[in-house]
């Protein structure tokens, strides 16, 4: 069937502003890899130990976590995917697991505050446990975004683009249902 010159004159216009909407929009990126958006951020600070590189402010806990088991600091730096490779937290959830947070060591906006961060909450009770972790931004108008299930390693990683100043939420409970975990930490050093 042949269509009339107007509806192919009027496809070919479709066409053509369809494609230059396309030329023009920003590609879609894969998880971890660098927003075309973002750049270097001067103001983070960073220390290493052993290897691993510390936001300078994260506290004298988080240092001494790191410290006391590099491999799963690392395993979690990992499990943030490419270029989260600055920590800016750790925390000991008793003897049910750790809650980490790492930036990229970028920024999303004009304030300080505006950091991509990952967050992933390790299971170290060598059962599948009913667990989950979840990141707040620093702006109310950004949605938490969070990870739960039932999961025998880990949970997360979940993602906030100005995530610095946020909070991040773990949660576990044993085999028995019981709550064994409920706790809210503060990302990065902030006033």
């Amino acid at each position: 069937m042949r269509l009339p010159k107007t509806a192919c004159a009027a496809a070919a216009t479709i066409s053509a502003l369809l494609a230059a909407l396309l030329a023009a929009a920003p590609s879609a990126s894969a998880a971890g890899a660098e927003d075309p958006g973002s750049k270097p951020a001067e103001a983070i600070e960073i220390v290493t130990i052993s290897g691993v590189k510390v936001d300078k402010e994260a506290s004298a806990e988080t240092r001494r976590i790191i410290r006391a088991d590099l491999g799963a600091a690392a395993a979690a730096a990992n499990v943030c995917g490419t270029g989260y490779n600055i920590s800016t937290g750790a925390w000991r959830e008793g003897t049910y697991g750790t809650t980490y947070t790492w930036t990229n060591g970028r920024t999303t906006g004009s304030s300080y505050y505006d950091k991509p961060i990952c967050g992933v909450f390790f299971n170290d009770t060598g059962a599948t446990r009913y667990m989950g972790v979840r990141l707040s931004s620093n702006y109310t108008s950004d949605a938490s975004k969070q990870d739960f299930g039932r999961y025998s390693t880990y949970a997360g990683p979940v993602y906030q683009n100005r995530g610095y100043c946020g909070t991040v939420y773990s949660y576990m409970k044993d085999s028995n249902g019981r709550v064994v975990v409920d706790r809210v930490h503060t990302v990065g050093s902030c006033n």
